[in-house]
């Protein structure tokens, strides 16, 4: 589980949805979660965040090995976009994960496996940005998921998924069943839909799109409240 300590005795009130700007999805900013980490000091004492990890670990996972991805790009974007907000490392060992098998997973499993497994625990919240393929999630990234199904990294994780192609709908209802089969947390109002396809916009050109950056630095916002328990993954969409 996390490293953080959160000791919410009363929650505080959730602010009013309407003030905040309009996107397609719930929108937050960088500020909004430095306010309302700072009402949790303000309004609580016994409240407690460890100032160690103000800013949270979230890791980062592209669904495809392909080099010139579009899922790849966006979660490299993310380490910059989430500067003041969150600490994000994008995980690249994807391919080097062996084919699952039960047998190999006992007390030693493969060393790539270890730090898959290790690199989940560690971090406060997840980003998987997938392609489909066959109107399924890929095998390179359902592999991954398959080694961590009984070692439980994934148990109350905060998760946002990314879409960058919004006609493909099958592969993100298929990871989020499989996440949730998992007892990992998936943010609604964190998971976006961003249209990248036939754009072929790398990491820095994403950076640089008002409107993808907008979006892709909500996503963080949304996920980092979530992680600190603001945000209830029941709350409607346009709340935080």
């Amino acid at each position: 589980m996390t490293d953080f300590t959160l000791r919410l005795a009363a929650r505080p009130p959730l602010p009013d949805a309407s003030a905040l700007p309009t996107y397609r999805h719930a929108v937050a900013q960088p500020s909004d979660v430095k306010q309302q980490l700072n009402r949790l000091d303000d309004q609580e004492e016994t409240t407690a965040v460890d100032n160690a990890h103000r800013v949270l670990r979230m890791l980062a996972i592209s669904g495809s090995l392909r080099s010139a991805s579009s899922n790849s790009a966006v979660v490299q974007a993310l380490t910059p976009l989430a500067a003041g907000m969150a600490d994000v490392s994008v995980y690249r060992g994807l391919g080097e994960l062996p084919p699952f098998n039960p047998d190999h997973d006992g007390e030693h499993p493969p060393e790539p496996v270890l730090e898959f497994r290790s690199s989940l625990q560690s971090c406060d919240a997840l980003v998987i940005s997938s392609p489909e393929y066959a109107h399924g999630v890929p095998g390179v990234l359902k592999n991954a998921l398959d080694w961590i199904v009984g070692s439980g990294e994934l148990i109350d994780k905060p998760v946002a998924l990314i879409n960058v192609s919004p006609h493909a709908t099958h592969a993100q209802a298929s990871l989020k069943e499989t996440l949730t089969v998992m007892s990992a947390r998936v943010v609604p109002q964190a998971s976006i839909n961003i249209s990248l396809a036939g754009r072929r916009l790398d990491a820095d050109a994403i950076i640089s799109d008002t409107e993808l950056s907008a979006a892709l630095q909500s996503a963080v916002a949304l996920l980092t409240l979530a992680a600190y328990g603001i945000l209830s993954a029941a709350a409607p969409a346009g709340a935080i």
